[in-house]
């Protein structure tokens, strides 16, 4: 019976031996896995290229500073076309929000799926988001960048309209050409101009789903328009109604004896040329009347670049009294430090009965002026504008902005605008 029992726990301890043997086999190959050549700093700092870490984990930085990891497996008894082991890279997110170790710990369960004859690709153990939820969050992170809350809930929209309720619910690693196709071919011809952003901001949610990890291959957006599948649409080019500029000093006698901030507003756009939006939203300090320019600052020009404006006698007349009501707008609105709305001065033309013409359209009427009768050379007419003239390797030479040509031009301008009112 001793002798029983003897052999009973020296078995026992054999078997306790043995698991103690395989968790600490265990535990080292989990380390060894999961250590490696780069380290936090090297992660954050290191420059362009494939940065191995280890057992097939590399770190990616594109030029652009963008960093993700991927991971080069080989499918155990799995071939390519070649009848080589079949060798495949996978993304596992981009290292702005998968750490190194969680880059580790992924490597390390794809390294498993291989080993044991399994296309990470199809087993793997991961959550994929929706489409829908990869969108919201893109829109989110670029709204600071958008130059106004409209565009950015435009952005959203669309895709709420029009992709949502065919491909919004598919997890993003699963939409393919065909998918892109659904979306875009019942809006293609009779809705081309939204179509075209509809396919520019799913190629943009797709993307950022392949940088995080949760796609791989080509963008099936770029795909399908590479491959120019859709039928080609030859765009209409809508131009704002404009008046003709012999009809413009009538009108602008006839707007001068309207009354109200509004008709102030118009009439400072037509004799500025500039956007609506440029003008309504002007503020006091983008006005200097030592040197007599308005600045108007980057973030609010449709190009993105600075643009100044000389300040005629005209321009003094209809701004200059508007200090009194100390506001911080120049052109307030009824509500007190903000500016008229964008239809106002629209609405101002209808209640004047100018039909068929728009506000944006007296920058035509003052472009078609400067052409046919102001003399004035092209690029100092489409710099009053504050449009980009020539190339980029054009306006890295001539750098300056025509300030006092485009001076004279204004002054010939509102003095033609103005002739009909005594100049």
């Amino acid at each position: 019976m001793r002798s029983s029992a003897f052999v009973d726990f020296i078995g026992f301890v054999s078997i306790a031996l043995c698991s103690v043997h395989l968790v600490v086999r265990t535990v080292v190959f989990y380390m060894a896995y999961t250590s490696g050549k780069l380290t936090k700093n090297l992660v954050r700092t290191l420059g362009p290229g494939r940065h191995g870490d280890g057992h097939g984990l590399y770190l990616v930085v594109d030029p652009s500073g963008a960093r993700r990891w991927i991971v080069r497996v080989t499918v155990k008894g799995q071939r390519n076309r070649q009848g080589k082991p079949l060798r495949t890279d996978f993304g596992l997110g981009g290292a702005d929000v998968v750490t190194l170790n969680v880059a580790r710990e992924r490597a390390l369960e794809y390294r498993r799926l291989a080993k044991q004859g399994l296309n990470p690709k199809y087993h793997k153990d991961q959550d994929v988001p929706c489409f829908e939820e990869v969108a919201r969050q893109v829109h989110i992170e670029r709204l600071p960048t958008w130059k106004n809350p409209k565009h950015g809930q435009q952005w959203i929209n669309t895709l709420a309209d029009y992709a949502f309720p065919k491909i919004g619910r598919m997890p993003v690693s699963d939409i393919d050409q065909p998918e892109i196709l659904q979306v875009l071919s019942p809006i293609w011809t009779e809705k081309h101009e939204t179509a075209r952003r509809v396919a520019q901001r799913m190629k943009a949610v797709l993307d950022v789903a392949r940088s995080r990890g949760y796609r791989e291959g080509e963008n099936p957006v770029a795909v399908v328009m590479d491959a120019r599948v859709l039928p080609r649409v030859k765009a209409k080019v809508k131009h704002h109604n404009a008046m003709r500029w012999q009809d413009v000093p009538a009108f602008y006698a006839q707007l001068s004896q309207q009354s109200g901030m509004a008709a102030k507003a118009l009439m400072f756009t037509c004799l500025t040329g500039c956007r609506t939006s440029e003008v309504l939203q002007a503020v006091w300090e983008e006005f200097d009347f030592d040197d007599l320019i308005w600045t108007i600052p980057e973030e609010r020009t449709k190009t993105g670049a600075e643009h100044r404006v000389p300040l005629t006698d005209q321009m003094l007349a209809i701004i200059e009294p508007l200090k009194a009501l100390r506001s911080e707008c120049v052109f307030e609105g009824q509500r007190r430090h903000k500016p008229l709305s964008n239809m106002s001065m629209l609405m101002l033309l209808r209640r004047m009965n100018i039909d068929g013409v728009t506000v944006h359209g007296f920058r035509s009427a003052f472009r078609d002026w400067a052409a046919e009768e102001g003399h004035h050379p092209r690029e100092v007419a489409e710099m009053s504008l504050g449009h980009k003239v020539g190339s980029e390797v054009e306006r890295a030479y001539a750098r300056s902005d025509l300030l006092s040509r485009r001076r004279e031009l204004m002054r010939d301008w509102n003095h033609f605008a103005c002739s009909q009112r005594g100049g």
